[in-house]
């Protein structure tokens, strides 16, 4: 007994070790040369559990905004991984080769930390002094001054549109500064948690902070827009706003005795300034639960749906694309998955979410695009029923409910249908055997030893125990042998490039039986571009048509293979954006599968 609780540790070990998913931490820029005064985004991205988040060094670049966190989830055949983003928004403020630090994130009790950047800053267009963060060396001079002295002239509030709200409710943040002296400089000591709220921020188009005039007790003020952010309660009860802290250099005057000073406008001196928010409380009230129906699963706004299907008549086997779209303003982008029911007989795939969505001062509005592949089975006359969606309208105090179009399906028979065991997605029950009937069970005799014969201290009973000991001998040897050959990255990944490459034509062969052209197009030209990436070891941005052609001559591709492979490259970028008829998709994608088996052979 104890043995086989050995083997059985033994073999969880090792199933464990061979399912385990790598965490990565990897930071990225959207462009690595930038002009003076140009933004840039820096974004942070981990795909698991992560905590002890260190930001880097942003030394030689001013930060806009950030850190800007996003969350994803993704769920493949039952398997759901989560992905974290932080994003920054930076400006070059003068010209040089500037370096962005490691960030630094613990997840899975694991330190990991990304590769600096490089980013090479150019002349573009001229910085405003008082838009310049304050550097490292260029204002430590100046004498700290007391907020109090300037808290008439210079001073931040956390204003919001509404402090009353409902869970899951959106309300707009604005960090308002107000100023009658001139700003030499500035810099952010710390940012808002925001603890208990989903946020974004909202991105301005305008590269300058806008300022405009306002009135407070009978005094203008120049004010201008700091950070703007949506705001949606994740729970009830009373939250708190942070406050923001900067800190300013102003530019104040000071009184002077010299006749001339006095004549141009008088002397002037710096003064360091340190300005804080006040919090803000807001007063979130739940979810009502008298009149919350059924379908209800945490939408807040006001929204409307419409369901479309691509065909109502198809073959068994054939795809079908059942297509949701929800539009309106809310919390759109915490939107779950519908609850969609579909007939047992279809298989159905986890839907492709697409967001179209616009953040303003008026809140978070568009549109969400559920998109769900169906395949049935077998002949036969279906009928997709209407979904129903629920919200609850903050406006009005009321939950309302929505019915989309239901459909009616004819399905033909198809070329490959054959005796399959269909279930039912509830409970995966009603089992039906199609094309046979049941056979007959034929009962034996249960008497499976004559009297006198004993399986211990037989042969079979010493050769189970061998067994033990040589698999789990066997396991070691495996496991070994698994983790020398997984230690060169760059094997690993040429070696598993056709298999990869093999998923996105599987992927293109469903868009080719569904006459989705556009995404046909776009399978296609990411298998092969994948594929090369791996193959040859060369990041897929680095990857052009010459880099391309000289990776594969030198790894001694003949020249008309390379050939074949950049033509078909051509005509799937053309592919994605114009009509192509001069070929049919079937043929490019029997060439796509060749291009990679010659590969495969040649290297």
């Amino acid at each position: 007994m104890k043995l086989k609780h050995f083997i059985l540790s033994i073999l969880l070990f090792a199933a464990a070790k061979a399912f385990s998913q790598d965490v990565k931490f990897t930071a990225s820029v959207s462009k690595n040369v930038v002009g003076t005064g140009e933004q840039f985004q820096v974004d942070f991205t981990v795909n698991g559990n992560a905590s002890s988040y260190t930001p880097p060094n942003f030394g030689g670049f001013q930060v806009l905004s950030g850190p800007n966190e996003s969350t994803s989830m993704t769920s493949i055949n039952g398997v759901t991984t989560e992905t974290i983003s932080l994003s920054y928004i930076l400006m070059g403020i003068k010209e040089g080769e500037f370096t962005i630090g490691s960030a630094t994130v613990i997840a899975n009790g694991h330190r990991l930390t990304t590769n600096p950047i490089k980013i090479k800053v150019v002349k573009g267009r001229a910085v405003p002094q008082n838009n310049q963060a304050q550097s490292s060396g260029g204002n430590d001079n100046i004498p700290a001054t007391s907020a109090a002295n300037l808290s008439k002239s210079l001073f931040m509030r956390a204003v919001v549109d509404k402090t009353n709200v409902y869970q899951g409710e959106q309300l707009t943040l604005n960090y308002r500064l107000y100023t009658r002296v001139n700003i030499v400089s500035y810099q952010v000591d710390n940012l808002p948690d925001l603890n208990g709220f989903w946020n974004e921020d909202i991105k301005s188009p305008q590269q300058q902070v806008q300022m405009h005039v306002e009135n407070v007790n009978g005094v203008a003020y120049h004010v201008a827009d700091i950070k703007q952010t949506i705001l949606f309660p994740e729970h009830s009860g009373d939250l708190t706003v942070d406050p923001l802290g900067m800190t300013f250099v102003a530019r104040v005057q000071v009184p002077s005795n010299d006749p001339m000073e006095q004549f141009f406008g008088g002397s002037y001196k710096d003064e360091k300034v340190v300005v804080k928010s006040k919090p803000v409380i807001i007063h979130v009230k739940p979810l009502p639960d008298t009149g919350k129906p059924d379908s209800f699963t945490g939408a807040v706004g006001s929204f409307k749906i419409d369901a479309s299907i691509d065909k109502t008549e198809l073959k068994a086997n054939d795809a079908l694309n059942y297509k949701v779209k929800v539009t309106g303003s809310g919390n759109i982008k915490l939107l779950k998955t519908l609850s969609t029911v579909f007939p047992p007989d279809f298989e159905k795939y986890d839907p492709k979410i697409t967001d179209t969505v616009t953040n303003s001062e008026n809140g978070v509005s568009g549109s969400r695009f559920y998109n769900y592949l169906l395949i049935p089975r077998h002949q036969g006359d279906y009928n997709i029923e209407p979904l129903k969606f629920s919200y609850f309208n903050p406006a009005t105090g009321r939950y309302f409910t929505l019915t989309s179009k239901g459909f009616h399906i004819k399905v033909d028979k198809g070329t490959s249908e054959s005796n399959v065991t269909a279930f039912s997605d509830a409970g995966k029950q009603d089992i039906k055997l199609l094309g046979k009937d049941i056979r007959y069970i034929k009962t034996v005799d249960n008497n499976f030893s004559k009297p006198g014969e004993e399986f211990f201290g037989s042969f079979g009973y010493y050769a189970l125990l061998l067994i033990g000991p040589v698999f789990c001998f066997g396991a070691y040897k495996y496991r070994n042998w698994l983790i020398k050959t997984n230690s060169d990255i760059v094997k690993v990944k040429s070696r598993r490039a056709g298999k990869i490459a093999a998923k996105h034509l599987a992927n293109a062969q469903l868009q080719l039986q569904a006459n989705n052209t556009k995404a046909f197009y776009e399978d296609i030209f990411k298998g092969l571009y994948g594929y090369l990436s791996d193959k040859l070891n060369i990041q897929y941005a680095d990857l052009d048509r010459e880099t391309i052609a000289a990776a594969l001559k030198a790894r001694s591709v003949s020249e008309q293979l390379v050939t074949r492979l950049l033509d078909t490259l051509d005509l799937c970028e053309m592919a994605r954006y114009a009509p192509v008829t001069h070929i049919s998709q079937q043929e490019v994608f029997e060439k796509a599968k060749g291009i990679i088996n010659d590969i495969e052979n040649e290297i």
